[in-house]
């Protein structure tokens, strides 16, 4: 599986991309908001995992720009932002699913794995 983490916060990225990588997935990584579309393009994951507080770009921006753009990439959204308003907010702007900080890695990984099942990307448990 093929993943773009979008995540400003370099000891959260290092660690996301070590478990990840752990796990069998191939992690392209970003950053910054202003920069994550292109990435995004750039990459052609498989699923994307998006933080919504990012610099340059708000993640819900990135992820509505995506969508507009026709990106029907599968989205998680993986934030510290945790109230019921916030994640309706995200999955009405076109995450597919949404998990708050801080999470379960057991948990993120059966999320994701899910999301590429459901665009029949194989996936190794």
């Amino acid at each position: 599986m093929k993943l773009l983490l979008v995540e400003d916060n370099p000891a959260m990225q290092t660690t996301l991309q070590r478990a990840f990588e752990r796990r069998g997935m191939q992690v392209a990584l970003c950053d910054d908001g202003a920069r994550a579309l292109d990435r995004w393009r750039a990459s052609v994951p498989d699923v994307v995992v998006l933080d919504l507080s990012l610099p340059g770009r708000d993640g819900l921006q990135v992820l509505e720009d995506a969508r507009q753009a026709g990106l029907d990439t599968p989205v998680l959204i993986l934030t510290a932002r945790s109230t019921v308003g916030d994640r309706i907010l995200g999955l009405n702007t076109g995450a597919d699913d949404y998990l708050a900080k801080p999470f379960d890695l057991d948990e993120l990984e059966a999320r994701l794995r899910a999301l590429a099942r459901r665009r029949g990307v194989a996936t190794a448990s």
